[in-house]
C-alpha cells in the first residue's frame, strides 16, 4: 500500500512539475534573443477600464514598458478602453483582429468567454485573456490565460500589516473595539467578488498578518463590482465602524484607502492595504502598501514570443522569482523594522522555502485541510480533478494560471 501512494504522489508531483514546466516558459522565453522584427509586431489590447482604474492602469504601465523595452513602436498598439464584460468584447476583439493584430490582450475575467470566441474565429492571431481558466478545456492553439501569483504579494502586504497591528499591540495603540469578544484583533477586508481569484487573495493576505500576529480574525465584505468608489468606501467605513484596524482591498478604485484616510485623519486607528497602485497620494499616513502585479514581465515575455514566431504559453503564472509581483513604497507609518522583515520574507517566497498556503497554518472548520482539488474540468465553478495538496501546502496556479484557492478557513468571515 505504501508503494503504491508513492506512486501515487510521484504521478500527481509529476503533473505539476509538468504544469510549472509550461508557466516556466515564461522565464526563459523572455531572455531569447529576438528572431523577428519588433516593428512588425501589431498589438491589440482589450481594457476593462482606462487609466484611471488602477488595475487597468497597471496594465498599461506594462504593455508600455514591454513595447518600449522591445522596441515595438507605440502606434503598433490599438487600444479599446473601457470594454463591457459582455459580447462588445468579441466585437471588439475581432475588429482588432481585422486590423491586422498579430496578438490580442483581454484583461478581465469577464471578458474570456468573447475572447475564446473571436480565437476560434481567428486561428491566425493568438489571443490571451487575462485572469482566465478556460484554455486548458478550450484546446486551441491560439488562445491562452495568464495572471500573476500576486498572492505572494498580498501574502507579503499582510506581514506589513502585521507588523502595524503588532507595534500598536506593543504600544497599547488599540482600544477594546479593535478586538473581538475572544481577544483576536479585527481585520477588515473589502473585495469586489466572491471567486477563487479574490479568496485566494485575501486569504493570503491573512495569512501573511497571521505570522505575525497570531490572534487576528478578518471580515470580509463585497462590492459586487471590480471598481466602484462609493461602494468600496461605504464598505471600509462599515468595517472600521465595527472596530477592524486594518482594512485591505481587492478590488480597483480609491474608494476604501480614501475612507481610511478620512477615519484616521477624524480619530480613529485605522489603516489600509491597497492594491495595483501606491496609495500614498490618497492616504498619506494611512496607506501602508499596496500589493500589485508588474505586469511588464508577462507582457514582454508574450510580445516576444510572437516576434520569434512562438506560440504564447497555454497557461503563465510567474511571482517574485520570476519579479512579476511586488509591494509598493513602504509608507510613513509602518512599523520599525517592516523593511527588514519583508525583505526576509520575500527572499524566502523566491527561494521556495516560504509556501503562502501551507496547509499546516490554516484550518478549515477546525480541520487541517489534506485534499482538495484545483481544476474544474466543465466550467461549473466546482474544482473536480488535480489534487492541489502537494507537499504538504496548497498547490496554486500550478495546473492553471488563475487562481483556484477557493477554501473559507478558520478566522475568516463573510459577510454578505
Amino acid at each position: 500500500m505504501k508503494k503504491v501512494l508513492a506512486l501515487v504522489l510521484a504521478a500527481v508531483l509529476m503533473l505539476c512539475a509538468s504544469a510549472m514546466a509550461e508557466v516556466s516558459v515564461s522565464t526563459t522565453a523572455a531572455e531569447l534573443e529576438l528572431t523577428g522584427d519588433p516593428t512588425a509586431l501589431k498589438v491589440g489590447v482589450i481594457l476593462v477600464g482606462d487609466e484611471n482604474e488602477g488595475y487597468t492602469y497597471a496594465h498599461i504601465e506594462g504593455i508600455q514598458k514591454a513595447a518600449e523595452a522591445l522596441g515595438v513602436p507605440a502606434e503598433n498598439i490599438i487600444w479599446k478602453y473601457s470594454v463591457a464584460e459582455d459580447a462588445t468584447c468579441y466585437d471588439a476583439a475581432a475588429d482588432l483582429a481585422d486590423a491586422g493584430c498579430n496578438v490580442v490582450f483581454t484583461n478581465s475575467y469577464g471578458h474570456q468567454t468573447y475572447c475564446q470566441q473571436a480565437a476560434a474565429e481567428f486561428p491566425e492571431v493568438q489571443f490571451v485573456s487575462m485572469t482566465g481558466d478556460t484554455a486548458n478545456r478550450a484546446g486551441l492553439d491560439n488562445f491562452s490565460n495568464a495572471f500573476t501569483k500576486v498572492y505572494e504579494s498580498r501574502y507579503v502586504s499582510g506581514v506589513v500589516a502585521g507588523m502595524k497591528i503588532a507595534e500598536l499591540i506593543a504600544n497599547d495603540g488599540l482600544s477594546a473595539e479593535n478586538f473581538d469578544e475572544n481577544g483576536n484583533v479585527k481585520v477588515g477586508y473589502v473585495g469586489a467578488y466572491p471567486y477563487a481569484e479574490v479568496v485566494s487573495g485575501y486569504t493570503a493576505f491573512f495569512l501573511g498578518i497571521q505570522s505575525v500576529v497570531e490572534n487576528v480574525v478578518m471580515d470580509v465584505t463585497y462590492t459586487n463590482s471590480w471598481f466602484d468608489i462609493t461602494a468600496e468606501a461605504e464598505a471600509a467605513n462599515a468595517l472600521m465602524s465595527s472596530g477592524c484596524v486594518v482594512i485591505g482591498q481587492h478590488a480597483d478604485s480609491t474608494g476604501a484607502p480614501s475612507a481610511v484616510q478620512a477615519a484616521q485623519d477624524a480619530g480613529k486607528v485605522a489603516y489600509s492595504i491597497g492594491y495595483n497602485v501606491d496609495m500614498l497620494a490618497v492616504a498619506p499616513t494611512a496607506a501602508l502598501t499596496s500589493a500589485t502585479n508588474v505586469w511588464e514581465v508577462y507582457y514582454e515575455y508574450a510580445m516576444k514570443a510572437v516576434i520569434n514566431g512562438e506560440k504564447i504559453a497555454r497557461n503563465w503564472a510567474a511571482g517574485y522569482a520570476e519579479g512579476a509581483v511586488a509591494i509598493t513604497e513602504l509608507g510613513s507609518s509602518c512599523a520599525e523594522g517592516t523593511a527588514e522583515k519583508v525583505a526576509e520574507v520575500e527572499a524566502a517566497l523566491k527561494d521556495g522555502s516560504l509556501k503562502v498556503f501551507d496547509i499546516t497554518k490554516f484550518t478549515v472548520g477546525g480541520e487541517t485541510v489534506t485534499s482538495t482539488f484545483a481544476t474544474d474540468t466543465d466550467g461549473d465553478f466546482v474544482y473536480d480533478t488535480d489534487e492541489a495538496i502537494i507537499d504538504g501546502a496548497y498547490c496554486e496556479s500550478y495546473y492553471q494560471s488563475a487562481p483556484s484557492f477557493a477554501l473559507r478557513i478558520d478566522g475568516i468571515t463573510e459577510l454578505n
